[in-house]
């Protein structure tokens, strides 16, 4: 019988990146492929790349140069994969193999078969490939992307000429591929697209049908149906828009997760105006202060932006306004980085890069303290605590108010019995400026549950 052939993989950049990687090794795989851990023994490489910034392009463009000098057959995928930044791929690194766009599944499998030829075919008795597809996040854990592609056009963001306008997929699919994770043992689903609360404008909420009902491909129904599976579930990039409010009376009743990652950018009107984003600072703070009357529990993150072209010292006045009065949990800032080819790129008035550093300083400086603030009015409380890994000093996880890998994690003194996965109740002992300490206490619920 013939040996198949074997494919190196870099994965780089976000999680709607990871989840088209695995589509990929997932499509591999069932072409008869196997996956090599290393550049040696692999017959092609194929990197993922990112492209959203600068550093990021540096980043992906790093990796392609070493896979060429480890290995010297190298395919490339991803953001970098199209467009102006696939001529950069081509400058950099003249000798890959071939490039292909973000998401273009089919396109890196016939890329793959043109260079690396594969006589295995693959006995489903032998060669056996989970239900669910091959995972790269651990096996408690997974991204359920339900759209690709955006219909905004933000004036720093080039994601629409990499990825195009949104598609979504319709809710039976989505639903299907859910169910299928739960089954196979996942506890916690994070749902991502570019635009989470537009999923399923550009089919006009087309009617599907899973497990028998119909229902409309829309972000309500989507996430009704996703909190029937009993597990928890977890949305990110979701807009304020109005509809949206809709949603929190089900993180209220424990159908989904109380969380809401919100890409809101900044707080003053007008540089909001200038990058053309969604929404209005005023009615998002409106709309925050309902969200909490309705949930009290709720977690809100969010991304900023400093010293976007024209940003004045007032203007970033207003943004440190906007985020004391929010009061969100969780927050990222970002010093504006030129992207090439985006809008923004042709404002005047840049802002200089010790201003931004400043800026960013003191933008922190204040997130810190209230996060801290809100983080220490967990002390006392019991929790569920979601269990990531393992070690000699204890457990640790994640509270309902925690993303993997972008928010805070939960340190538990105890393992005793705990294993990745399992979902425990632990009290609140204390609490730093972004990560909590838990405790068994009598009546503290050990066993695995959802």
């Amino acid at each position: 019988m013939s040996q198949p052939q074997k494919v190196g993989f870099v994965s780089l950049g976000c999680p709607k990146a990871l989840v088209d990687s695995e589509r990929i090794l997932t499509q591999l795989r069932f072409d008869g492929y196997e996956v090599s851990p290393s550049y040696t023994d692999a017959g092609v490489v194929i990197v993922n790349t990112c492209g959203f910034i600068d550093s990021a392009k540096e980043e992906s463009l790093a990796a392609i140069g070493e896979a060429l000098e480890e290995n010297g057959r190298v395919l490339v995928t991803g953001c970098m994969g199209g467009g102006e930044q696939a001529n950069l791929v081509l400058e950099r690194h003249p000798k890959v193999l071939g490039i292909t766009g973000p998401a273009a599944y089919e396109e890196v499998l016939s890329e793959v078969r043109r260079v690396l030829p594969n006589p295995h075919k693959p006995d489903p008795k032998l060669d056996l490939i989970p239900a669910q597809g091959v995972k790269l996040t651990p096996r408690h854990y997974a991204y359920l992307k339900i759209s690709e592609g955006c219909n905004h056009r933000c004036r720093f963001c080039i994601i629409p000429s990499l990825r195009g306008d949104l598609v979504s997929r319709p809710i039976g699919d989505v639903m299907r591929e859910a169910e299928q994770l739960a089954r196979s043992g996942v506890k916690e689903l994070l749902v991502i697209s570019q635009d989470t609360s537009a999923y399923g404008v550009d089919i006009k909420y087309r009617t599907d049908f899973w497990d028998g009902r119909p229902l409309k491909s829309d972000l309500i129904n989507l996430a009704t149906a996703l909190g029937d599976l009993g597990i928890w579930v977890r949305m990110h990039y979701v807009y304020p828009y109005p509809h949206v409010d809709n949603i929190i009376p089900l993180m209220a009743e424990g159908k989904i997760l109380p969380y809401l990652d919100i890409p809101l950018q900044h707080g003053s009107p007008s540089v909001l105006k200038r990058m053309r984003r969604p929404a209005a600072a005023e009615k998002t703070l409106d709309r925050i202060k309902a969200w909490r009357a309705v949930c009290p529990d709720i977690t809100l993150r969010s991304t900023f932006i400093v010293g976007f072209p024209g940003e004045t010292e007032a203007e970033f006045d207003e943004l440190l306004g906007f985020i004391k009065e929010a009061s969100l949990d969780r927050v990222g800032c970002f010093k504006y980085s030129a992207v090439e080819g985006a809008a923004a790129n042709l404002l005047d008035n840049p802002v200089s890069e010790a201003v931004k550093e400043e800026r960013w300083h003191r933008f922190m400086a204040l997130q810190q303290e209230i996060s801290s603030a809100r983080l220490k009015q967990k002390i006392g409380r019991s929790l569920d605590v979601i269990v990531d890994e393992i070690t000699p000093d204890g457990a640790v996880g994640r509270s309902k108010g925690d993303a993997p890998e972008i928010d805070g994690a939960v340190y538990l003194s105890d393992n005793t019995g705990l294993q990745p996965g399992d979902i425990v109740s632990r009290k609140v002992t204390d609490a730093d400026d972004y990560d909590l300490f838990g405790v068994v206490t009598e009546g503290s619920s050990t066993a695995a549950t959802n």
